[in-house]
């Protein structure tokens, strides 16, 4: 046990450059072993699906049983919900495969969390603290997937929305960081929901990164060439590390068996 706390009072002692690097290692080292321990580089994506669908699972348990969705943003369950009906369009018309299926188990899950919260768990609900306007999201990512979006043989407004997707996805936990940072205190199933997304998000982040060492250069080919391929890998790096602050008070809180998760001003 002591050494426990000594380990938590020297992370929570870290300065801000110093987490920054400690996360980046953890990252890179993660990445590294998951190249190490995986042949097959597609399995990571399957996985993150399926974790995000874990954690709506978990999200969903949590509004079952404490009849409650304080603390929980409704705006990023209605991102998730955009992303996830572009998607399975795209796949559904450009590739319908495994992915198509997680998709939709996550979409319906995400529906439901978001009829919920608008009837009967309303009253729960706090509207105030969920303040992003989601066009101030959107715009942003719609100029983004018309400038750099894939250049294969598929039709254009299917290539355009693909890009959409992805950056809508990257940015579609936003109002949930910016609720949390608010209240500063996140209880232990919303902790555990969001760490559920950070998982999800690091294992889709090595997916594309890895595919950069395998022999078929899957970016190129899949892809297309461009500014698209770069654009993808600095979507997935960047939900990985919006979500990386979280992480690292998430576990300190789970070595201290906190029951809610503590966030320091300026976090996420």
């Amino acid at each position: 046990m002591t050494y426990f706390l000594r380990l938590n009072y020297w992370l929570r002692a870290l300065t801000t450059v110093e987490q920054v690097l400690l996360i980046t290692a953890f990252v890179g080292f993660a990445i590294c072993a998951l190249y190490i321990t995986i042949e097959d580089h597609d399995v990571l994506f399957i996985l993150a699906e399926a974790v995000h669908f874990i954690g709506i699972g978990v999200l969903a348990f949590k509004l079952i049983k404490e009849r409650s969705c304080g603390g929980l943003s409704l705006k990023s369950q209605e991102l998730t919900a955009a992303f996830l009906v572009i998607r399975l369009y795209c796949s559904a018309v450009m590739e319908y495969d495994i992915h198509t299926l997680l998709d939709l188990f996550t979409l319906l899950a995400t529906l439901w969390v978001i009829y919920a919260m608008r009837t009967n768990l309303k009253m729960t609900y706090n509207m105030e603290m969920d303040d992003i306007e989601l066009l101030h999201i959107l715009i942003p990512c719609a100029i983004t997937a018309l400038m750099a979006h894939p250049v294969t043989s598929h039709n254009y407004l299917n290539r355009v929305l693909w890009a959409l997707c992805v950056y809508v996805e990257a940015v579609s936990v936003l109002p949930q960081l910016w609720m949390m940072q608010k209240g500063k205190i996140v209880e232990r199933f919303t902790a555990n929901y969001v760490f559920s997304l950070a998982v999800a998000r690091l294992l889709s982040c090595a997916h594309w990164i890895l595919q950069m060492f395998d022999a078929k250069s899957y970016l190129a080919t899949a892809l297309g060439s461009g500014l698209w391929p770069v654009m993808v890998l600095f979507s997935e790096v960047v939900q990985t590390f919006i979500l990386a602050d979280f992480c690292y008070y998430y576990v300190l809180s789970c070595a201290e068996g906190s029951e809610v998760v503590r966030l320091p001003v300026g976090v996420v």
